[in-house]
């Protein structure tokens, strides 16, 4: 493009449409890119089998409510079939497929580079990669000499795929919770976790919301790498849970195995009955046909390795959504806004840092 931007919106998930719509409010001429042939973000790649009723309160986009459900749909389509009411009706500037591989300054202005040679010039950035395309599965000696099958969060294809198997689940997330009480009933399940799990039995509400998101944007203000919602939340068993619970499937836990053999997971003596240990009797060996990584996924930022914004303790450190490093970039899905939880904020918000590093960018000119 020759024309240079105002802005520009890399992701059209939750935070990239709020931001979206905040920033055509403030007349702000922008375009937002996203990686999928289809609305939707995230969303529509979940599984099969979860559920509106699975979900955990899908936060409404600002200006149009999200229709109501009876909670049996599959989220994989009702959620992406209302992000793409919302960019229809909003009119929002969305152009896709569009990967992004890098983002670097020319001259004072920030380019924007996408796979097949495309690029968009822009003098201010918003990026709602979210963290979806960057699974973590934490390496494990032995990981790659496994004969079973080995899947993580992003590729888990339903319960009915791991009927009458043993399944090892890892992970001390919502995820893994979700997995276990849908596996344990139709399954030989085991769950793995490197800290003991929080449970939480406080009902949410907007001021833990609030104070949830304060808590994890304390971390990103200060440079260190962002924490999930979770590990301020706690967990807590639904309904659709229970008869997992009652099958004693979260009380068999383990602390995180040692290596992986062949045919099953490996504990080090000094671990098999480490601390936080509450079932299978400490063995130091437990036989699986399949281990489920719900580890959890890191930022998609590797396309703004260019512009340095990292600081020295790991994480990029933001002041509210701007990048303290570049305030002309403005992170959403990041941090507390990673979750339906901080996400519509978030776009408020980083629509606010624009403007601001836009009349900078003016004062400086002028």
């Amino acid at each position: 493009m020759s024309r240079v931007l105002d802005s520009l919106v890399i992701g059209a998930g939750q935070a990239g449409l709020s931001t979206s719509y905040h920033l055509g409010r403030r007349g702000i001429r922008h375009v937002v890119l996203d990686a999928d042939e289809r609305p939707g973000g995230a969303w529509q790649h979940r599984w099969d089998a979860l559920t509106m009723d699975d979900v955990h309160r899908v936060a409404d986009l600002p200006g149009q409510d999200i229709p109501a459900d009876s909670g049996h749909e599959r989220a994989n389509q009702f959620v992406p079939a209302y992000f793409a009411d919302y960019e229809a009706r909003h009119e929002l500037p969305v152009e896709r497929p569009v990967r992004v591989r890098r983002v670097h300054d020319v001259d004072g202005q920030l380019v924007v580079e996408a796979e097949g040679g495309q690029s968009w010039t822009t003098r201010t950035l918003v990026n709602a990669t979210g963290t979806w395309t960057r699974p973590f599965v934490p390496h494990v000696p032995g990981i790659e000499t496994f004969a079973g099958e080995q899947l993580h969060t992003v590729a888990y294809p339903g319960p009915e795929h791991f009927r009458g198997r043993r399944v090892v689940v890892v992970g001390g997330g919502a995820s893994a919770v979700q997995f276990i009480g849908a596996l344990a009933p139709i399954t030989d399940t085991l769950w793995v976790t490197r800290r003991e799990p929080v449970w939480n039995d406080r009902d949410f509400s907007p001021e833990l919301g609030r104070e949830v998101v304060a808590k994890v944007e304390e971390r990103v203000r200060q440079g260190l790498p962002p924490r999930s919602v979770v590990s301020v939340t706690g967990l807590q068993l639904r309904e659709q849970e229970r008869e997992a619970e009652r099958l004693g499937a979260y009380a068999d836990r383990r602390p995180m195995f040692s290596s992986i053999e062949r045919d099953g997971v490996r504990w080090a003596p000094s671990t098999s009955s480490g601390v936080g240990a509450t079932g299978s009797g400490g063995r130091a060996f437990e036989r699986a046909d399949v281990i489920l990584w719900a580890t959890g996924f890191r930022p998609a930022v590797e396309h703004l390795a260019p512009l340095h914004l990292r600081s020295p303790l790991g994480g990029i450190q933001l002041d509210g959504t701007t990048a303290v490093a570049d305030p002309r970039v403005q992170l959403v899905g990041y941090g507390p806004s990673a979750s339906t939880i901080g996400a519509n904020r978030a776009g408020r918000v980083a629509a606010r840092g624009v403007v601001a590093a836009l009349g900078r960018i003016s004062s400086d000119v002028g």
